[in-house]
């Protein structure tokens, strides 16, 4: 039983979930009544069942499972499952739209007015958290189908020439250019399925910035006035919001996407990978929520000499960048996207950091000469012109 929300159409997934809830409930009602210990099967959302073929571009679901038998020891998850489901589909029902940290508080809530659940009730907010992961993982649904959203905001994004139209709850249609917001950034919801974008003018391509301050900078300095782009800041590691709209400036414009960002094992697994193939927790959504086509533009390993970058050692009494190097190791040797020939120069590149234990910003490129404001821009653009970038 179980539901890949891979077509994004008129919420005509979302219709489907309360049946399958229903379903589900009923299964384990009818096992009960026989005397069985009902048993829930979940996909497996890790890295070692997750698949990667360069012709899809993401992370997908292999066939493992996570079987979930009534137990002592499971009987609080079980219950909790169906105690959180019915918070979720009476969202449905009223189109009522909550955070995560709002649906920890509404089953507070709900305990509180019902002395007999106080069994179920959570401790903090990562026990409810991880009760809505189960369930979108047992129906195989994205959260947002059952109106819940961790992060609603999507990246800061410029540009002279982006029309995007946003179809409202109520069914109004509002349309917003991009060129007309002056200084202030357009930052998309994360429901991606009710925008459509058009160009006004051919848009060359698209620029997705590691650091949101350097992405303001740039556009400060004129990025967007010169060239017909999107620019965009990630926020660091990209959010569900960031990546599905990064997906949908991939598909609706078919233009190319570069990631400009620091040459450090961090940047390349847990922020490129994420924004270009998906993460292995997150392996029922990657289909909607990854930009397959994104390609790394910089900081890479030759720039460093070729520009006279600034860059420094992996200080080795740092636990946090040691951890990073050796998830690095980790990953070459387990992911999937790692292993994959197509994304050899990304390994390549990972390979490079573990070897040498260096690093260098993607603000290093402001030091080239420092007098002259756009010299990052003309680098970027002399990168893109070339093909410098994996």
């Amino acid at each position: 039983m179980g539901l890949r929300t891979g077509n994004r159409k008129g919420g005509k997934a979302q219709n489907l979930i309360p049946q399958l809830s229903i379903d589900l409930c009923k299964k384990l009602l009818s096992d009960l009544e026989k005397g069985k210990r009902p048993v829930l099967h979940a996909t497996k959302c890790a890295l070692d069942n997750a698949i990667y073929n360069h012709k899809v571009g993401y992370l997908t679901p292999g066939n493992k499972k996570v079987a979930t038998e009534l137990n002592v020891s499971s009987v609080k998850k079980m219950s909790r499952a169906v105690f959180m489901l019915e918070i979720l589909l009476r969202n449905i029902e009223t189109g009522a739209v909550n955070t995560k940290r709002e649906l920890y508080y509404i089953s507070k809530g709900e305990i509180k007015g019902t002395p007999m659940l106080k069994p179920l009730d959570f401790t903090d907010q990562p026990e409810s958290d991880d009760t809505i992961d189960f369930i979108c993982e047992l129906l195989e649904s994205y959260r947002e189908d059952m109106n819940c959203y961790a992060n609603d905001r999507g990246g800061q994004t410029y540009s002279q020439q982006l029309v995007v139209t946003e179809t409202l709850p109520d069914g109004d249609i509002a349309t917003i250019d991009l060129s007309m917001l002056g200084t202030s950034p357009f930052q998309p919801k994360n429901r991606p399925q009710n925008l459509r974008l058009t160009a006004k003018k051919k848009i060359d391509f698209a620029l997705i910035v590691e650091s949101e301050g350097t992405a303001n900078t740039l556009v400060a300095n004129g990025f967007t006035k010169r060239n017909n782009c999107i620019l965009m800041g990630s926020q660091g590691v990209p959010s569900n919001a960031v990546r599905g709209w990064s997906k949908l400036i991939q598909d609706h414009l078919k233009i190319p996407l570069y990631f400009f960002g620091d040459l450090d094992a961090y940047t390349m697994q847990n922020i490129y990978r994420t924004l270009k193939a998906g993460s292995a927790a997150s392996l029922i959504r990657n289909q909607d929520y990854s930009a397959p086509d994104v390609r790394f533009l910089g900081v890479l390993p030759e720039d460093i000499k070729k520009y006279d970058l600034f860059d420094y050692p992996v200080r080795e009494n740092d636990a946090q960048e040691m951890r990073s190097l050796k998830k690095a190791d980790d990953a070459l040797k387990n992911d999937p996207f790692f292993h994959d020939k197509k994304n050899k120069g990304v390994a390549d590149i990972l390979r490079w950091l573990l070897k040498n234990k260096r690093r260098c910003e993607q603000q290093a490129f402001f030091s080239v000469n420092p007098k002259d404001p756009t010299m990052p821009e003309k680098i970027i653009l002399d990168k893109i012109k070339r093909g410098d970038f994996v």
